[in-house]
């Protein structure tokens, strides 16, 4: 449900809470696995749901380094240590979100620049074959650009349904799709339609201050929760 909300477009950052909740009864690993097919699902009722609205220069800029992120993520799995990732991500996505809620960050950053873009789009697409925790770099690039709600939330469910179906190919290869994680995926799949329609719902109902303090928040919680278990975990 928390990821269908967000994938209908209301408070992306959300949906990441969604592995550490999963990784309390199963690996991460696993959680990740049965998560895939149902973004994969939810992606195609958001695509209907958001079908024409988009950034399409945001996608071109972000799309290409997100493909080199997949292909780095499926190059050095097993290589790399999933606690620094955490401990990463979740410091930007902390830092940010105080920014945005500050007021620090407002007016910053409002034009789409390649370089960045790139890099964003790497990082985006490195941890979310890693740990579905593509949301954060992607969030970063965009939300300064002060896109409305509805377009900033179509162009995220764009860039992160492709995403999902290039995903597919590697954990395939990686043998994630075993008999076990494919039976959670198709008892959970039902919650995919309801969660997205409510997300589009809410959405479509933000003031657009509102909504983005609503993921500005959400990354700072989120940011809070990633160093956690990214600490946690080092430590033992």
């Amino acid at each position: 449900m928390l990821y269908g909300i967000a994938k209908g477009g209301f408070g992306g950052a959300i949906a990441m809470m969604s592995v550490p909740l999963m990784s309390l009864v199963m690996s991460p690993t696993q959680a990740a696995a049965i998560l895939l097919p149902i973004l994969v699902v939810m992606d195609g009722f958001a695509i209907k749901t958001y079908w024409g609205v988009f950034d399409r220069r945001a996608l071109v800029l972000l799309l290409p380094g997100a493909l080199v992120g997949i292909a780095l993520g499926y190059l050095t799995a097993g290589a790399v240590n999933e606690s620094y990732m955490r401990i990463l991500i979740g410091a930007m996505a902390l830092l940010f979100g105080l920014q945005r809620l500050l007021g620090s960050s407002a007016g910053a950053g409002t034009e789409h620049r390649l370089l960045p873009a790139g890099f964003f789009g790497t990082l985006a697409g490195f941890t979310s074959f890693s740990i579905h925790a593509g949301g954060p770099p992607f969030t970063l690039y965009l939300l300064p650009k002060g896109l409305p709600p509805l377009l900033f939330a179509g162009t995220a469910v764009v860039f992160f349904a492709v995403v999902n179906v290039v995903k597919l190919v590697p954990y395939y290869a990686l043998g994630q799709f075993n008999t076990t994680n494919l039976l959670y995926s198709l008892v959970l799949v039902p919650l995919a339609p309801v969660g997205v329609k409510l997300g589009h719902y809410l959405v479509k109902r933000s003031n657009p201050e509102i909504y983005y303090g609503v993921i500005s928040f959400f990354l700072v919680i989120l940011g809070l929760r990633l160093l956690w278990n990214g600490v946690s975990t080092l430590l033992g």
